[in-house]
């Protein structure tokens, strides 16, 4: 047995050991591993499926694995803007400063590049389906996954905020006379003047509903934020909200969940606010609070901030920390010689780029977040409706000279990027076109097939209007085609997409390759090798994992030498 006294010298010793070497490695920032990168980080990093991409200076773009092993180097041909996003399926979407947006798959390939005239001000919006928003001073593009421009706008003043996304699939800007716009995936605007500048807008989930003066619940609000000023004043907007109070200090950065938003100040503290109570739940401190410690950093001019399942992350140039959702300071760490904001990770890694042309990660969590239930990264919030065809929801004829003006029509939006507000209506068109081989649609009207040479042109425009929601329906399309020119380009159209998110296109190119296999069609086989070799190029794994059989089995003496060599060229693409 051991004596009191022992125990309790041990006792502390386990105590030191465990909690207050920890507690002093995160807040004086020990690494988890380092990688120099041959030029200053310039940008926060983004983070993704266990790896990290970053911005440098002299035009690269660098990923690594969250546990510092070097993946690829993609050199842009010039200077870079400080912002990267990554999509679902890994593709970084970066910005030459002489206007070019530039797309990179997950494998450091350049997908494609378009020429904006002007470099963005701000990091790309997500959309839900793969489709990008790309801002520029005074302009807004909207392109596809595969780089198709769906439509455009030009503004009447500047961009005075970095635009971000609206939790409605659209984004949200503030121009210079304190406009606020609120754009959807389709390029409809709403608007609404401000009475002054804001210092941060919050999109909130909702859905929230207000009452309108008769007392009487209205239709649900599209637009749910709240607005922060800085002069700390904090206004609902798109809701019946309680006051608030006013904030001690100028909000720098925000983020909502669920029915709280996490803010932070300029002096650095971070606060939860109710807003069912229009209460401050607690207000925490980002210093270390060690009397020991070199003098803390000052104010904070700009930040970053993560509320999910693990708890409240706020991430600046000068120092990180974390909260419990009650509030309880798990960590801080000082971050010195940072030449950008750092970002964390799903994996409990915070990256930061030093001014020594260093990448840090600093390993503050032992607990991954919660594995999303997809192949690729978090599932979309929402969808466009753009996954089924709608009957009735066009009205054009499906008569031969009928479809043959449509199509004309649609090709020459989409040439001059103006598709906007009439994609669900173009989209739900092509699809009753294209499955006109089938009479089982929801509607009284049966229409006899279109000819199988304007369905094959309806499937390559579905294909350029690109929306990853439009996959699970050619992928269906495809196994129940009985026209095999048809069926090829079906699938030259999901090559073209690039996406896959639920592997749904690539189970059904098994089926018809695979016994009892039904495709055996010389130009169908080919465009499948082709599509799969795209797929897999843009996408990347592991996607990929599945691809590449498919490819092998392509490559077999059982084929033909057409299918063969289209097989063998894509295995090499991905080498």
């Amino acid at each position: 047995m051991v004596p009191n006294g022992r125990a309790a010298w041990i006792g502390g010793w386990i105590f030191c050991i465990f909690i207050v070497l920890p507690l002093r490695a995160q807040t004086w920032g020990e690494p988890f591993w380092k990688q120099a990168l041959g030029g200053t980080v310039i940008g926060p990093p983004s983070v993704q499926d266990g790896s990290v991409v970053a911005v440098c200076d002299g035009g690269n773009l660098k990923a690594y694995t969250w546990t510092g092993r070097f993946l690829w180097n993609y050199y842009a041909r010039g200077r870079l803007r400080p912002f990267v996003t990554r999509s679902r399926e890994g593709t970084s979407y970066i910005g030459r400063t002489t206007g070019f947006l530039i797309a990179v798959s997950r494998t450091g390939r350049e997908l494609w590049r378009a020429k904006l005239n002007a470099p963005l001000i701000g990091p790309v919006v997500k959309g839900w389906d793969g489709r990008i928003f790309a801002a520029t001073e005074k302009k807004v593009s909207c392109y596809t996954a595969s780089g198709t421009l769906l439509w455009y706008k030009i503004l009447d003043q500047a961009i005075a905020l970095p635009p971000l996304a609206d939790k409605r699939g659209g984004l949200l800007l503030v121009l210079g006379n304190a406009e606020l716009l609120q754009i959807d995936g389709f390029g409809n605007t709403r608007s609404c003047l401000l009475p002054k500048a804001p210092a941060v807008l919050v999109p909130l989930a909702g859905p929230l509903r207000h009452r309108d003066s008769s007392g009487t619940e209205a239709a649900e609000i599209t637009l749910p934020l709240l607005i922060l000023d800085p002069n700390g004043e904090i206004h609902g907007y798109g809701g019946d909200y309680p006051p608030f109070p006013l904030l001690p200090d100028v909000p720098v950065a925000a983020v909502s969940r669920d029915d709280q938003v996490a803010i932070t100040l300029q002096n650095g503290q971070v606060l939860l606010l109710s807003l069912n109570e229009g209460t401050v739940l607690w207000v925490g401190e980002s210093t270390s609070g060690d009397q020991e410690a070199p003098e803390e950093p000052g104010d904070i001019k700009e930040a970053l901030m993560i509320y999910d399942e693990r708890g409240i992350y706020m991430l600046s140039q000068s120092r990180a920390a974390a909260f419990s959702p009650t509030g309880r300071r798990r960590w801080v760490i000082r971050i010195i010689g940072a030449s950008a904001i750092p970002q964390f990770s799903d994996e409990g890694v915070l990256y930061s780029g030093g001014n020594d042309w260093v990448l840090y990660a600093y390993r503050l969590e032992y607990q991954s977040r919660s594995p999303q239930q997809s192949l690729y990264g978090s599932l979309p919030e929402g969808t466009y409706g753009l996954g089924a065809p709608i009957p009735g929801l066009s009205s054009i004829p499906l008569s031969e000279a009928g479809v043959r003006n449509s199509l004309a029509m649609i090709t020459l939006a989409l040439q001059e990027g103006r598709v906007g507000k009439r994609e669900p209506e173009f989209t739900a068109y092509l699809m009753e076109v294209i499955g006109s081989v089938r009479s089982n649609f929801k509607s009284s009207i049966v229409h006899p097939p279109v000819d199988f040479r304007q369905r094959s042109e309806a499937v390559s425009l579905l294909a350029r209007l690109g929306s990853a929601e439009s996959i699970p329906f050619l992928a269906a399309q495809f196994s129940r085609e009985p026209e095999s020119l048809v069926q090829a380009v079906i699938a030259e159209a999901i090559g073209r997409i690039g996406v896959d998110p639920e592997g749904l296109a690539l189970k059904a190119f098994s089926r018809g390759i695979f016994p009892p296999a039904q495709v055996t069609d010389e130009q169908t086989l080919a465009a499948v090798a082709a599509a799969v070799g795209a797929l897999c190029r843009f996408s990347g794994p592991p996607l990929s994992q599945t691809g590449i059989p498919l490819l092998v089995a392509l490559a077999g003496y059982e084929h033909s030498p057409a299918v063969r060599k289209q097989a063998l060229q894509q295995i090499l693409s991905l080498q």
